[in-house]
């Protein structure tokens, strides 16, 4: 199964509650934090919702 390095590259200031709360869903908290997640529907729901917010990486 795949693996998605997310890496978080802005800020929170500003930025509506549901995607506060979905960036601590995913584990990140500070700009240039990096977490590996699996590669299913959930996380890409999540991801698409802060997508501005985050890179994403595939890794294997």
């Amino acid at each position: 199964m795949a693996q998605l390095k997310i890496t978080q590259v802005r800020g929170l200031v500003g930025s509506k509650q549901n995607q506060r709360d979905t960036m601590r869903t995913l584990g990140l908290r500070k700009i240039r934090q990096s977490v590996v997640r699996p590669d299913d529907s959930n996380v890409r729901g999540m991801i698409k919702t802060v997508r501005h917010l985050v890179t994403v990486e595939e890794v294997d």
